[in-house]
């Protein structure tokens, strides 16, 4: 029979073991609170030892629950509460808000109509892009803020002095050629009705509305002596506040007049409704004397009687009917209407499209480019279409249309769909050392035209027409080493706020603008002074450069990364002024390039 021992042993056992197991977290906290390891309990009292540790671990516990907010001397605090905030309610975006934010190039062409005026860069020595400035170069387009606002019929850029022609017809003068203490834009000749003009070295050639030609000194002082015109008429006589003189050719035919003028540093060229040219000279510092003019042994010295600056007729262009000029500074262009070029002036650097001759640096007589030596061995039969020059070089642009035909002994055979279409290319010659030919090359002297590459073979598909058609280009203005382009691409200038928009996102956008050639005084408005010898965008006017993608044909035209954001120009648009509530004009955006200076501004 088992003792009374034995028998309370056997009850205890079980209890033991219920718990062992439920009782583990327990022993591990009385742990933390005993420096020495407990030890191993023996078996004959293991319930007591585990009732002991039990009580001693709850102690430890609510003893330290008990200190905790007497050792932090802070009181325990629930939760802290979490204060809900309601989502404002979204602005609505316009339609017109949301193509300002998809498109960049929207933003261009909206900004130029509701603020019109110019943007200037370049050399400021001369105080000219920023007159209110004293810093000697402005890396960037910035407003000459006396246009704003302004609509302009014309603007030409010197680095020492600037001249514009206002809605109104009057010459604007300004820089510190024209007044080196009054430097600041002044309206000089008035109530002449210009409409165009041109600057040599020290003159103004501007043309009337009536087919008027006048030279205006450039200076302030030579404005105010000499001999100044007298203006009559029935009911008053009075007399001009400037000294200028006429260059109107005296034997023009009847109905005859000059509707284009053109000037280089030394010589001016005139050119007449009925396709004839006049040449003269246009500075009082030096006799043209390079044959720029385009009279065969015409110098100083055996000059006709009279005055220094009379007109001569270009006659070596007789027969031709000229419809285009251009002028750089020591050579002269004429394009007529049958395509053909005719260049004369100077050619030290190759600028008239041919070979240097330099025993015989000079061309006193028109002489046609050989154009067609150019696509000699092709399919390719070439037109010239549009002529450019400035500095010491030439551009012209070409149609090449393909045809059937035999070259030497071999018949060329072109594919149908080739038959009738036109590559339009752009050539350039003359000086390139800074990059101011656009053909990727840095070339001192041009011994023949070089095609410009990245202006050259450019298509693109027309939604109105449906089909691809050729860029060409729209104008080029061309500085003493420097250049741009303006394309004549597919624009569209009716997805405005005027309810014109096919849907809402339908955007504006203008024409491509190039630029290229050399940077010194930073005229290529890239912000930074490298020489650039490939035609290149830059950054939109008054609008942070983006990157991304811009409208829906960045195809056209090779761009770099980045650039897709890049400046356009506005076409022409009658629009209306003050934020649409203004009168009613047509106007458009255009690009000059001077000596180290460039400047877009809005035409009228």
């Amino acid at each position: 029979m088992a003792s009374p021992m034995m028998l309370a042993r056997t009850a205890l056992r079980p209890q033991a073991r219920r718990m062992t197991n439920s009782t583990q977290w327990v022993r591990s906290i009385g742990r933390r609170f005993r420096p020495e390891p407990e030890p191993q309990p023996e078996k004959s009292n293991v319930g007591l030892r585990i009732l002991t540790a039990v009580l001693v671990g709850g102690v430890a516990a609510g003893a330290a629950m008990a200190a905790y907010p007497m050792l932090t001397k802070k009181e325990l605090v629930g939760p802290e509460k979490v204060e809900i905030v309601f989502e404002t309610p979204r602005k609505h975006i316009s339609a017109e808000e949301d193509r300002d934010q998809m498109s960049p190039q929207h933003v261009q062409v909206k900004r130029s109509w509701e603020h019109p005026g110019v943007y200037a860069w370049g050399s400021n020595a001369g105080k000219v892009v920023a007159p209110d400035s004293d810093e000697p170069v402005i890396k960037t387009p910035r407003r000459i803020h006396y246009f704003d606002d302004q609509i302009l019929r014309d603007l030409k850029l010197d680095r020492n002095f600037g001249a514009a022609i206002d809605e109104k017809g009057n010459l604007v003068q300004w820089g510190i050629a024209f007044d080196k203490d009054h430097y600041t834009p002044t309206v000089t000749l008035k109530g002449k009705d210009l409409v165009k003009l041109d600057i040599s070295r020290d003159h103004i050639i501007g043309l009337a509305s009536n087919g008027e030609v006048y030279s205006i000194p450039v200076a302030a002082a030579d404005q105010r002596s000499g001999q100044k015109e007298a203006n009559s008429s029935s009911l008053w006589s009075s007399q001009s506040a400037i000294n200028f003189r006429s260059l109107t050719p005296k034997n023009l035919k009847w109905g005859e007049k000059i509707v284009d003028v053109r000037s280089g540093l030394d010589h001016c060229l005139m050119l007449t409704s009925k396709g004839r040219v006049f040449s003269a000279a246009s500075s009082s510092e030096e006799f043209p004397s390079k044959g720029q003019l385009g009279c065969p042994g015409l110098t100083w010295t055996n000059r006709p009687a009279g005055p220094y600056d009379q007109p001569h007729e270009v006659t070596g262009l007789s027969g031709s009917n000229i419809k285009e000029i251009a002028a750089g500074d020591f050579h002269s262009l004429a394009l007529d209407t049958e395509g053909r070029i005719f260049a004369f002036g100077d050619n030290s650097f190759g600028q008239l499209g041919f070979e240097n001759d330099t025993e015989h640096p000079y061309v006193d007589s028109p002489r046609p480019l050989p154009i067609n030596q150019l696509y000699h061995g092709t399919s390719l039969r070439p037109k010239a279409t549009s002529i450019a020059a400035g500095g010491l070089n030439s551009f012209f642009t070409v149609d090449a249309r393909a045809f059937q035909g035999q070259i030497g002994d071999k018949s060329q055979i072109v594919p149908a769909k080739d038959l009738g279409r036109v590559n339009v290319e752009t050539w350039a010659c003359g000086e390139g050392i800074h990059g101011a030919l656009g053909t990727g090359k840095w070339t001192h002297v041009s011994v023949c035209p070089t095609k410009v590459k990245a202006l050259s073979n450019l298509f693109e598909f027309d939604e109105a027409t449906n089909q691809v058609v050729p860029i060409r280009l729209s104008r080029m203005s061309v500085g003493s080493d420097h250049a741009c382009a303006v394309m004549d691409n597919v624009t569209c200038v009716d997805s405005a706020a005027n309810g014109n928009a096919k849907s809402e996102t339908d955007t504006n956008f203008g024409a491509d603008v190039l630029w290229w050639g050399g940077n010194e005084h930073y005229q290529l408005g890239t912000g930074k002074r490298n020489n650039v010898n490939t035609p290149s965008y830059i950054a939109p006017l008054d609008t942070p450069a983006h990157r991304g993608h811009g409208h829906g044909h960045e195809n056209r035209l090779v761009q770099r990364e980045g650039e897709s954001n890049r400046f356009q120009l506005t076409p022409r648009k009658t629009v209306k002024l003050d934020g649409g509530k203004g009168r009613s004009v047509s106007v458009e955006q255009r690009a000059e390039c001077g000596r180290d200076v460039s400047a877009v501004y809005s035409a009228a």
